[in-house]
């Protein structure tokens, strides 16, 4: 990917730690989560119940669901087990001099891996 595919989200700062923000970025339903100086993006809405993850609560690099209790992997999206059990995307991040700066190209399975 060149630096071209990505879009400056926000600044880091604004960020809450373990804390699930979400972002809509040209039309693309995000859900950031700042882990120390990482920060992970995936699609904000659960593959089992089409609900948003971004109302959901953070358990060490897991994403649970709110609404039927489904857990994502933050680096990977996979669920950790039922209900869900297809992945969600998650798209490449990248943190630049304070600020964070998403690619809405997903990442592939071989990324997440």
């Amino acid at each position: 990917m060149t630096d071209t595919d990505y879009l400056r989200v926000c600044a880091l700062d604004d960020l809450p730690e373990s804390e699930p923000v979400a972002a809509d970025i040209h039309g693309t339903s995000i859900v950031l989560v700042r882990k120390s100086d990482e920060v992970f993006a995936l699609y904000d809405e659960c593959s089992h119940a089409a609900v948003a993850l971004s109302e959901g609560d953070i358990d060490d690099c897991s994403i649970e669901c709110w609404l039927h209790g489904s857990m994502f992997d933050l680096r990977t999206g996979k669920p950790s087990g039922p209900p869900a059990t297809t992945a969600v995307p998650t798209y490449p991040v990248e943190l630049r001099d304070g600020d964070v700066y998403l690619s809405l190209k997903p990442k592939t399975t071989s990324e997440t891996a």
